[in-house]
């Protein structure tokens, strides 16, 4: 069966960032489950757009996975609830990589969820997403659900007959921490994905880390240029916050010029030549920590280089997640993949599970499909089952074949080609209509307005191909939406 009869009274979300409040609104509107709670471990709602004027230094491991940089925490044994010393501080990387000047970069027409409006657009400044995510919890007076300052440490299911799950949970209080548990019939994890900070590994990359502390970053802990002033910088990465750090350290004229652009490979946001008072260099071969000199592909290095900021990217990261006890990992961080998922919303093994935020594509408005389906299917109103087991896994195997031939992530949808549209479409209908008394949100459309913004209303000017220009690198390999 794809999709029995539910027997869900109580769901809990991870996450209170937009994907948690989507969730917290469509499971409201259903009026059927008697208990929903939202667990964040920030002292508000807003995930990611939560500013951290303060960031603290990040422990820098080239080449290294969510499992290494964010393994679990061990757990108090029972019985439950706790109050325990506290003990020496893990690293949760818990601050978020929202820096001063950051705006949206998709239109607010298309970002802000369709039953209420962004303050302004097209482009907002950080503050109002935030602003907007705690206002929309009030707007579906959802906010009663959240349960702040609480950390997710572990994630069991209580047997595999009933599909409960259960949570342990963790508060602080002073010098000690309150630990227990809570059990709940259904769970969304809708945690975000830009926590954990990537720094791909590159020959004496480690050594250089450790000879020179402090001179490497990622664009997790950026927040404005004058913390550069005076300094020689190299930028990794020229991909959405790439284009951001770069613009904002050449507007500000505090740096040594040029500031060195190091890219793998032209984005649509790139001209024929770099901006005055910028180079661009080719990918780094070595880093050379005998000298400080970081080195390229193409043989030239550079020296004296007094800061380098790699905008390289985040990993997705689920710690809680106990894969003895649910019989399996959650996750292949080597693939970049959610093991046994369907539409990368439902997981197949595991019917009282859900995902969302998954794909990063067109946030926030993609957690509204997302969430609304999952809370119609668990309320057993939605328009139809979900396919049996082995028709889910032939979509993952379909879906894996596609994204391999592409050389692509296997949760990278693309905008041009139809497929979000064709996802969007699924848990459209899937959800199918609320009931006549106004029961359960109605999956949104997505008109040609908002449509037409997403493909014309650009934060930066895009580059087209010159089909007369002599040596132009062709671009359209990158999608619409690629910068998200």
């Amino acid at each position: 069966m794809g999709s029995p009869p539910y027997k869900v009274k109580s769901v809990a979300v991870i996450g209170a960032g937009a994907a948690g409040a989507a969730c917290a609104a469509a499971l409201k509107a259903e009026e059927c489950f008697e208990t929903i709670k939202v667990f964040e471990r920030r002292s508000g709602a807003g995930g990611t757009w939560i500013y951290d004027p303060d960031p603290e230094p990040l422990p820098l491991s080239p080449g290294s996975l969510p499992p290494v940089l964010d393994p679990p925490i061990a757990l108090p044994n029972g019985p439950f609830p706790q109050r325990l010393p506290r003990p020496k501080r893990q690293q949760r990387f818990e601050k978020t990589p929202i820096y001063d000047l950051l705006t949206t970069n998709v239109p607010d027409i298309a970002m802000s969820f369709t039953d209420l409006s962004f303050a302004y657009g097209p482009f907002a400044p950080h503050y109002i997403p935030r602003q907007y995510i705690e206002n929309y919890f009030s707007h579906h007076r959802s906010d009663g659900y959240l349960v702040l300052d609480t950390t997710v440490e572990d994630v069991s299911l209580v047997d595999r007959t009933s599909r409960r799950w259960r949570l342990t949970l963790k508060k602080t209080d002073g010098d000690h921490e309150i630990w227990w548990q809570d059990e709940f019939d259904a769970l969304i994890i809708a945690n975000g994905h830009y926590s954990i900070p990537f720094i791909p590994a590159v020959d004496g990359l480690a050594d250089f880390i450790a000879s020179f502390p402090g001179r490497v970053e990622h664009s997790k802990t950026y927040r404005s240029p004058g913390r550069y002033a005076g300094e020689r910088v190299l930028v990794i990465g020229n991909s959405s916050s790439g284009h951001d750090v770069i613009t904002q350290l050449r507007e500000s004229g505090v740096c040594k010029p040029p500031i060195y652009v190091s890219r793998r490979s032209r984005s649509r946001w790139d001209g024929e030549k770099p901006p005055p008072g910028v180079a661009w260099k080719p990918i780094i071969r070595r880093y050379h920590a005998e000298t400080g000199d970081v080195e390229f592909v193409d043989g030239t290095r550079l020296a004296n280089v007094g800061r380098i900021i790699y905008c390289t990217g985040y990993r997705a990261s689920f710690p809680f997640w106990n894969a003895k006890t649910n019989g399996r990992p959650l996750f292949d961080y080597e693939k970049d993949l959610l093991i046994n998922n369907f539409q990368h919303t439902f997981l197949t093994d595991f019917p009282t599970l859900g995902i969302v935020g998954m794909p990063r594509v067109l946030t926030f408005r993609s957690f509204e499909y997302q969430a609304i389906a999952l809370a119609r299917l668990w309320s057993n109103r939605a328009a139809h089952a979900l396919p049996d087991s082995a028709e889910q896994r032939k979509w993952l195997e379909r879906r894996a074949d596609l994204t391999r031939q592409q050389r692509r992530r296997f949760h990278v949808i693309d905008w041009d080609t139809g497929e979000t549209m064709e996802w969007f479409r699924y848990l459209f209908e899937l959800s199918g209509l609320p009931v006549l008394e106004g029961i359960g949100r109605c999956p949104p459309t997505l008109g040609a307005a908002t449509r037409w913004a997403i493909e014309h209303v650009k934060k930066y000017p895009e580059h087209e191909k010159d089909e007369g220009a002599e040596g132009w690198e062709m671009v359209n390999e990158k999608d619409t939406l690629w910068f998200i």
